[in-house]
């Protein structure tokens, strides 16, 4: 045979559309041409190739003239994942192994001039596709992978996931007849760790009741916050704890966490179920925030989903930065556009930011003056523009606290505690709605926030005095739902309005 057919999977975000690498050996010069619009780390891989085979003991066709096709043609392929799947094409078509055996397989993998195998990005998001794929009509092939991204696709229930170390591995299962059965390649199952979430406890940051309090409403509602306080008031301390106060992720929601932070390689199994933390400096372009680069790359906003993502110094960010935030604030998905091909990722992430307000930071301070001028205090705020703040849920204060007042302040309450409150309420509004309050929209804020005669009128004053946008009555609508969840009430009270009024402070940014 002089054509073999091998089935692996390319990235595209985090899909994992499905690759046929197709290798054709031909009489005439010697030559190794690599076509199927391949990146450059893909058309390196004729070296790689080349000399993992020679050096695997296997026997390279030198004297023939290979084409090495990846199908689709107008699929972007990138990184060394398909060193593997052409090695085993060329042994195919020189019949060293067994191509009918190859078509019940897919492969992906790089490979270092030795032979071995080294993991790949993606090993979930492969998975994850090859799942969706499956029916009664196409049942799904098995995976073979690297020993490390094996045990990482392994996650992904229903699939056999093989895992080698060596290309010399993979060659023996695909030898014809007995020798194949022989050297079957090992299943890589999943070991998930015992989860053991270590952050640390809000008891620990003294006083600052009032921003506790709306810490715990955002984290039962899935809403964003925004603390503003002179340095040293806690506003970092605060951010920190937050994620102690979350709900363990489903299985559904561990599953793309993981997904996604696998496109970036940084997941290990270790942090299987448990909620990202992301904490960008204040110098992140936007790219790196919202994601970008060719091939497209998850930024911080998607390395966060499902999870936390922390903006300290919130003014300091680049205006394009924050401004690009907007948008997958509401959607909880971001869409890079690229001259040659789009990519969209998952970002449906709960911020917590933190700003002083103003220059030096001790505006409204009792314990030290401000030297600022009143216009220096409205351009630094007014970095943060009005449509972004118009999306952040919670604005709080956070003031500075005299140190008497903070040496005799007793201690708040554990994290373990108001995590409890949290989780019944959360569990409240998913029972009700099938999602956070803070992802109502339309018809179902009209059907689970609606409110009697007084509770109405009363919003609708406060909206004509504080001069409110329809998203920010929307807002207060969805954290007064909150507020009453985290009472048990089945109803949204005026007291509940009341909290919820009084989080939406505006800037001087408009």
């Amino acid at each position: 045979m002089s054509l073999a057919v091998i089935h692996s999977r390319a990235l595209d975000g985090l899909d994992a559309p499905e690759v046929t690498v197709e290798v054709h050996l031909a009489n005439g010069l010697p030559s190794f041409t690599l076509v199927g619009l391949a990146d450059t780390e893909v058309k390196e891989a004729r070296e790689r190739v080349r000399a993992a085979l020679q050096n695997s003991g296997l026997s390279f066709p030198h004297n023939k003239r290979i084409t090495v096709n990846l199908a689709p043609a107008d699929l972007p392929k990138e990184s060394g994942r398909f060193d593997l799947p052409i090695a085993l094409g060329i042994l195919a078509a020189s019949e060293q192994i067994d191509a009918q055996r190859l078509s019940r397989f897919e492969f992906a993998g790089e490979l270092s001039l030795a032979g071995d195998l080294r993991p790949v990005r993606g090993a979930l998001a492969m998975g994850l596709a090859l799942q969706r794929s499956t029916s009664e009509a196409h049942p799904a092939r098995a995976l073979v992978l690297p020993r490390e991204s094996a045990q990482e696709a392994a996650l992904v229930e229903g699939l056999v996931i093989h895992s080698a170390q060596h290309l010399l591995d993979v060659v023996q299962a695909m030898l014809p007849g007995d020798a194949a059965q022989a050297a079957e390649l090992p299943r890589a199952r999943a070991e998930l760790p015992t989860i053991h979430v270590d952050v640390p406890d809000l008891r620990e940051v003294k006083g600052q009741a009032a921003a506790k309090r709306a810490l715990e409403i955002a984290a039962a509602g899935g809403h964003s916050v925004l603390m503003m306080g002179p340095p040293g008031t806690g506003k970092s301390m605060l951010a920190h704890r937050f994620a102690g106060l979350l709900p363990p992720l489903s299985q559904d929601e561990a599953l793309e966490s993981a997904a996604v932070l696998s496109l970036n390689g940084s997941f290990t199994a270790d942090r299987w179920g448990v909620r990202a933390i992301r904490h960008p400096h204040h110098g992140a372009s936007s790219v790196a925030l919202v994601g970008g680069g060719s091939p497209p790359r998850p930024g911080e906003i998607s390395l966060a989903h499902h999870g936390v993502l922390f903006l300290d110094e919130l003014p300091e960010f680049q205006r394009a930065a924050l401004e690009a935030l907007r948008e997958p604030m509401e959607t909880g998905r971001i869409t890079i556009s690229r001259a040659a091909r789009q990519a969209e990722f998952p970002a449906r992430f709960q911020l917590v930011a933190a700003m002083n307000p103003c220059p030096c930071g001790h505006l409204g301070s009792p314990l030290r003056a401000c030297r600022c001028t009143p216009d220096a205090v409205l351009r630094y705020q007014g970095r943060i523009s009005g449509p972004l703040l118009d999306r952040i849920d919670l604005q709080v204060e956070v003031p500075a606290v005299a140190p008497h007042t903070l040496a005799s302040a007793p201690d708040g309450e554990l994290s373990a505690q108001i995590a409890e409150r949290v989780a019944r309420a959360r569990e409240l509004a998913w029972s009700r709605q099938g999602c956070t309050n803070a992802q109502l929209t339309g018809a179902l804020i009209d059907t689970h926030c609606a409110l009697d005669d007084a509770a109405g009128r009363f919003l609708q004053a406060a909206a004509a005095r504080l001069g409110w946008s329809a998203r920010s009555y929307h807002r207060v609508l969805r954290m007064a739902r909150t507020a009453a969840d985290l009472s048990d009430s089945s109803a949204i009270q005026v007291s509940h309005l009341a909290e919820a009024i009084q989080y939406r402070r505006v800037l001087a940014a408009q």
